[in-house]
């Protein structure tokens, strides 16, 4: 049986979750990922209940239709893409997408689009610019570097989205001192 939970994005959310699970005595043949947990064992409607509050107090929920799981898909694969997969930008996102989720990316673009309120394309800009603070903030790379890093075709490319999503250049967002940054689940 699979589960899938809404705003699983990090590694912090599988500790999480994985804490909730074991403390509702749910055998150890369970597999947490980001966006699902698979249970190998037979889940009462008591310990389903009981799962259910204790994700809700932290602010995930399970998810039961389709449309909602492929959204969080898409959130989950997106940030795949932009953090945590080196290989993934070797590929389009379009393609990206399309390859893991087999449906058509103008398919997923509207129904992405139909209950988010925002574009796929804006989604993914928004974790790109959030992962060049990171790493702006961290210190480790130049702004060449970075623009490579999130495939940008160049620094000026980078900057100009950087201060069309902040309002701020990433030098002067690098010097300001104010590090302002999203939660991954939170980027629109």
């Amino acid at each position: 049986m699979t589960i899938y939970i809404k705003n699983m994005v990090c590694n912090r959310c599988i500790m999480a979750v994985s804490k909730i699970f074991a403390d509702a005595d749910i055998p150890d043949a369970v597999v947490v990922q980001m966006g699902e947990v698979r249970v190998d064992a037979s889940v009462s409607e008591e310990q389903l209940e009981l799962i259910q509050h204790k994700l809700n107090e932290v602010g995930f929920e399970i998810m039961n239709d389709a449309k909602s799981r492929l959204i969080e898909q898409i959130k989950k694969l997106s940030i795949d893409y932009v953090y945590y997969d080196p290989d993934a930008q070797k590929a389009s996102f379009s393609d990206y997408l399309s390859g893991h989720l087999n449906h058509t990316y103008n398919y997923l673009s509207t129904l992405y689009s139909s209950v988010e309120g925002t574009t796929i394309e804006n989604h993914l800009i928004n974790l790109k610019i959030e992962r060049a603070k990171e790493l702006l903030v961290y210190d480790e790379k130049s702004l060449s570097e970075i623009a490579f890093e999130l495939d940008y075709s160049s620094v000026a490319h980078l900057s100009g989205q950087f201060k069309k999503v902040t309002g701020f250049t990433p030098s002067y967002f690098k010097k300001s001192g104010e590090h302002r940054r999203k939660s991954i689940d939170k980027i629109g």
